[in-house]
């Protein structure tokens, strides 16, 4: 059974999204208020729609009640963003994903129900300083204001050394939940687990953790 989304907003993060979601082989319904945008998408969605989405009646007519997850994408109106989510939330969707365009923003999203906010934009640029300000840092995920997702590879300093020598939990309060190596990902490694240089280390915790880490062990 194919998973089955719907994405209003039709700009640069949501058209990226909708070419994602079929890539990936899903359903997925484009809505934007502007034609020549949902032209842009009507061979590329499985359908792409004309229509105003803070219209609690034309939601409904759409049937967007039956999919299982709709992504609102709506750039700079953020009324639009906001009275969007409200009808979708009146209507039952079960999942709604908004892009946010600041903290205030996301403040009212959350208090009228949606089940998660992004700030692509703002999420992008933390992950591009992160990877240009070390050498060691491949890639980067906020997991909240002050915790994370990383992805370090192992330089000459603690190539050969098992994950008890290092003792990273205990020193430093972060977790390492992965090893990559080449192709392959040693899921919860163990303490006796040997370091190659080049592996890539997928750690888990707190921003400050993190970059002491960083800081007195690879740097």
């Amino acid at each position: 059974m194919h998973k089955e989304f719907v994405v209003v907003g039709l700009g640069r993060f949501g058209g990226s999204i909708v070419r994602e979601l079929i890539d990936q082989g899903a359903d997925v319904m484009a809505i934007d208020i502007a034609s020549e945008r949902v032209d842009e998408f009507a061979t590329i969605a499985t359908q792409a729609v004309v229509a105003d989405t803070t219209d609690e009646a034309v939601l409904k007519s759409l049937g967007i009640r039956n999919f299982e997850h709709v992504i609102v994408a709506i750039g700079d109106d953020i009324q639009s963003s906001i009275l969007t989510t409200l009808m979708l939330k009146e209507i039952g969707v079960k999942k709604i994903t908004v892009k946010a365009q600041n903290d205030y923003h996301e403040k009212v999203l959350r208090k009228i129900g949606a089940d998660q906010v992004v700030h692509p934009e703002r999420d992008m640029g933390i992950r591009i300083a992160n990877n240009i300000l070390s050498n060691n840092v491949l890639d980067y995920l906020e997991l909240s204001d002050e915790h994370s997702i990383m992805e370090i590879r192992v330089n000459e300093k603690i190539a050969s050394k098992s994950l008890i020598d290092l003792d990273i939990r205990a020193r430093y309060g972060i977790n390492i939940v992965a090893v990559k190596r080449g192709n392959n990902i040693i899921v919860s490694p163990q303490a006796d687990e040997n370091l190659i240089l080049n592996d890539v280390l997928i750690i888990i915790g707190a921003d400050v953790d993190i970059n002491r880490f960083e800081k007195k062990v690879l740097s």
